[in-house]
């Protein structure tokens, strides 16, 4: 599936440098297709890496994607250049009377902030309401599978005793669901945060299928028995590196952070760590353009429901 992005868009470049498949807009209005429209509300402080480590994945499949880069209003970001923003990105006034084939809402820092004291948290809830007539399906990462598992179900978070950091192995527990058609049995996932949510509180919504988990980092992959709904609690998008500047970031600020866990080659934060879960990334993110907007989502999105 190529993406279409602005040339321009510094994903543009990294990505075709990695062979990934990525077509200007240009060559994408001669292609006689309906492209998959797909958004990305990206509420990560480090907004060019993420859109990045996004776009790598919605890139591998077999139709066009034509991407909307969103951000909050209510919340400036301080850690991109306001000409970046201004240049490729969007605000939920500008797009709310659109309609989407999927909706991508990636974590955030705000872990230990309780919901309703989020200063965007309003704005969230006006565009997790929207989502559920405006869009065929909505993939939550992290912060965002939390905030919305409370929103729409009202599933509490809790506090962890320590930030969970770290690659953990994680097993299947409904093979049958399309969203994890293909994995291991067993397979590997990053983790990155100071709160979860529990087990018993998924099984007992009756709406909901808890699709994978892991003993050491819990519930993982979540989705709502319709499929317009996905809660991922990791970080599969994360590149081998990014465990390691968060520990050297927090280093820096004299946090006192451990070491990720099962991350570096012999504990030793001097060695490269290896990826070891980007198949199982990419396979879940063709899982859900595949089995959950491109098979699902009406040919004229108008007739979203």
């Amino acid at each position: 599936m190529p993406i279409k992005l602005p040339s321009s868009l510094p994903a543009y470049k990294t990505l075709e440098g990695e062979n990934i498949f990525v077509i200007d807009e240009t060559r994408a209005i001669h292609q006689d297709i309906r492209p998959l429209k797909i958004a990305i509300l990206n509420l990560m402080p480090t907004k060019i890496t993420t859109e990045t480590q996004l776009c790598r994945l919605l890139s591998n499949s077999s139709l066009q994607v034509d991407l909307t880069l969103l951000q909050t209003e209510t919340h400036e970001a301080t850690h991109t250049s306001a000409e970046h923003m201004k240049t490729f990105y969007q605000s939920f006034s500008d797009v709310k009377n659109d309609k989407y084939d999927g909706l991508v809402i990636t974590g955030a820092p705000v872990e230990e902030i309780p919901f309703e004291k989020v200063d965007y948290w309003h704005e969230l809830s006006d565009i997790m309401e929207w989502s559920k007539n405006h869009v065929y399906s909505t993939l939550h990462i992290c912060w965002a599978s939390q905030a919305a598992l409370y929103y729409h179900y009202g599933i509490n978070k809790y506090p962890l005793e320590k930030k969970l950091s770290g690659i953990y192995s994680h097993r299947v527990l409904d093979p049958s669901n399309p969203l994890v058609r293909g994995f291991d049995e067993s397979f590997f996932a990053p983790h990155s945060r100071h709160t979860c949510v529990k087990k018993e509180d998924i099984l007992a919504c009756p709406e909901l299928s808890l699709l994978t988990e892991s003993d050491k980092a819990g519930v993982h992959i979540v989705a709502s028995k319709d499929g317009r709904m996905i809660f991922v609690t990791g970080h599969s998008e994360y590149d081998y590196n990014t465990l390691d500047g968060e520990y050297r970031r927090d280093l820096a600020r004299g946090l006192n952070p451990s070491l990720p866990e099962n991350y570096y080659p012999d504990n030793n934060p001097q060695k490269k760590p290896p990826n070891v879960w980007r198949a199982h990334a990419h396979l879940l993110f063709t899982n859900w353009l595949n089995y959950f907007v491109y098979q699902q989502t009406p040919y004229d999105l108008n007739e979203i429901k």
